[in-house]
């Protein structure tokens, strides 16, 4: 089991990528971040004072690999908490972050044919699997990226680099706009119910998706999703 550790980081880069979605990239400012693919923090944008316990938080998936010295999280504006990291965080800020939770890629799975199903910025937790040199050891994974808009694709270098690691990954880029939403039915045609499947995205994607393939005949533990939230 990971133990969960206590982070002060600097935010070094925001890119806000519009319509309320941004990425930020943190520094530690002490210690180095230690974690494993797939894994999520907690971000407090009050000062930890450990009289009083951890203050109010959120989680997010990171999506850099562990050997990156800074730790990238992107989100959506969505309620009170991301509208006020949207208003309250500049470049220099410092958050406080505690870290790491989850066992997504730590669970048993097939690494043949893997397929990675991602709805937006769910794709954030598979990224960091794909940047890591552990991603070789997988065959011909497929990755289905669902994206509203072409606009919303701001992940090409981190699937460039996967490319790099794994040439036999297979992307497939869903937009909302010229090709519908992302279809189960289709993603699970030709594959074999041996095949691991990693869902990340909206609840009730994952909901929706999960219960097709296991009506299919896909054993649950072959069914593994990125559903903290």
């Amino acid at each position: 089991m990971a133990i969960i550790k206590k982070y002060q980081a600097q935010i070094i880069q925001i890119a806000n990528h519009g319509e309320g979605v941004y990425t930020l990239e943190m520094k530690s400012l002490g210690r180095g971040f230690k974690y494993t693919p797939g894994q999520f923090l907690h971000i407090a944008l009050d000062e930890y004072d450990p009289s009083e316990g951890w203050p109010e938080s959120r989680c997010f998936s990171m999506q850099t690999s562990p050997d990156n010295e800074l730790i990238k999280i992107t989100y959506a504006v969505k309620g009170d908490f991301t509208t006020q990291m949207a208003n309250q965080l500049k470049e220099g800020s410092v958050v406080q972050l505690k870290m790491p939770y989850g066992d997504l890629f730590d669970q048993h799975h097939n690494k043949e044919n893997t397929i990675f199903i991602a709805g937006g910025t769910g794709v954030t937790p598979f990224l960091s699997l794909f940047n890591d040199a552990s991603f070789a050891e997988y065959k011909k994974p497929e990755l289905y990226l669902g994206l509203r808009n072409q606009s919303y694709h701001f992940y090409q270098k981190e699937l460039e680099k996967a490319l790099s690691i794994n040439a036999s990954l297979k992307v497939h880029i869903v937009n909302q706009e010229t090709d519908g939403i992302l279809n189960i039915e289709n993603i699970f045609k030709g594959n074999d119910v041996n095949t691991s499947f990693f869902i990340s995205g909206p609840p009730v994607m994952i909901k929706m998706f999960k219960k097709h393939l296991v009506d299919n005949g896909v054993l649950e533990r072959n069914v593994l999703t990125d559903d903290w939230e």
